[in-house]
């Protein structure tokens, strides 16, 4: 089986000097890809020619008139860029011209112009940014919604952590893969109203579902897949990352403290480079936009050559795998068991404020 990526070429803070390197990368990497490169096509044909590269059996050139801006607001890049790089690699998977989409452009762009020309698969209301983090174990947790939904219903967490458990067997082929729901403590008296609803749906869904998470469960791998709306799965993620800078700016300020310290980094740096390869975010670029009649997945728009390259490898996972056929089979089994809970009455106390979190 041969997959089809379509590339977004233009899309990104780097555009072609990132996409075409690290598209003829994974080509000498992965066999069976046919890569379908979509933007300006003198561009990208100068950007291949610069590679030493150029069109072949394995890469076709779709031409685009047009260029979404990152800052670009989403209604303004739905109505008015129709003939932009982002919009045409949208359409080939609609069209059936490609099995998958890779973008580094506008993420509220590609949101908005993805959920209208692909629509929603049945029995799913919203669509989810899902993204892989490392954990303790060696492997990864996925993580969702990472920013797509600010306000959620208990039905909608319910329906992520279907498409999350989707997701991991078809990138990693972990079957019932864990699933866990992120919650200010593991009891599960708590949390608002929505969390303890949504619990209570996970606990009849058939899903390997183990109740409550918290935080550092992120990273301890407690689960395989931890669900939350997106305004909290966006501060976590965006907290995450400013704590690795943060970790990383220390390091090395404390190994460039004075030349004896230096000597030491000098000493040390056969584990400084796994512990920074084993952190590197770049291995994890590459967030899959779940719940639509397609495959997109979102590079981060400052990605380089390398990270680019490990977002294509998402795409084709996913793709080769049926990410797409698994959820569509998920979906009405776990939605059919989960059982909607009864009303607390007044005097359950369920209503009743809840502690905060405990250190």
């Amino acid at each position: 089986m041969t997959v089809r990526i379509a590339i977004d070429c233009m899309g990104g803070d780097h555009g072609l000097t990132v996409t075409v390197p690290a598209a003829l990368r994974f080509l000498a990497h992965v066999p069976d890809v046919h890569l379908i490169l979509v933007g300006r096509e003198p561009e990208i044909r100068d950007a291949l020619a610069g590679q030493g590269a150029h069109d072949g059996a394995r890469v076709e050139i779709v031409h685009a008139t047009d260029v979404i801006a990152m800052g670009e607001s989403p209604a303004t890049a739905l109505r008015g860029r129709k003939g932009s790089s982002m919009r045409l690699a949208i359409e080939a998977v609609k069209s059936g011209q490609a099995d998958a989409c890779v973008s580094a452009g506008n993420t509220g762009a590609l949101m908005a112009i993805a959920r209208y020309v692909l629509r929603m698969l049945p029995g799913i209301d919203r669509p989810a940014i899902a993204s892989q983090l490392p954990n303790q174990l060696g492997r990864t947790t996925t993580m969702l919604d990472l920013g797509a939904n600010v306000d959620c219903e208990p039905e909608h967490l319910l329906q992520f952590a279907i498409m999350g458990a989707a997701l991991v067997t078809a990138l990693e082929g972990r079957e019932q893969p864990s699933v866990g729901l992120l919650n200010v403590g593991e009891e599960l008296i708590k949390g608002n109203e929505s969390a303890r609803l949504a619990a209570a749906l996970l606990r009849s869904s058939g899903l390997n579902f183990r109740g409550n998470v918290e935080g550092n469960d992120i990273y301890k791998g407690t689960v395989d897949v931890v669900v939350c709306d997106g305004f909290v799965g966006n501060v976590a993620l965006k907290a995450s990352e400013g704590l690795a800078q943060l970790l990383g700016g220390f390091i090395r300020e404390e190994y460039e403290r004075h030349i004896f310290t230096r000597l030491m980094a000098v000493i040390s740096y056969p584990v400084l480079r796994r512990f920074k390869a084993r952190l590197d975010h770049r291995r994890y670029n590459g967030a899959a936009l779940v719940g639509l009649r397609g495959v997109v997945v979102k590079s981060h728009g400052s990605a380089d050559a390398f990270a680019f390259e490990f977002a294509l490898r998402r795409a084709y996972d996913a793709a080769r795998n049926g990410l797409l056929a698994r959820i569509e089979q998920a979906m009405p089994r776990h939605e059919a068991d989960a059982v909607p809970p009864a009303p607390a009455s007044d005097d359950t106390g369920a209503d009743a404020p809840q502690p905060g979190p405990t250190a």
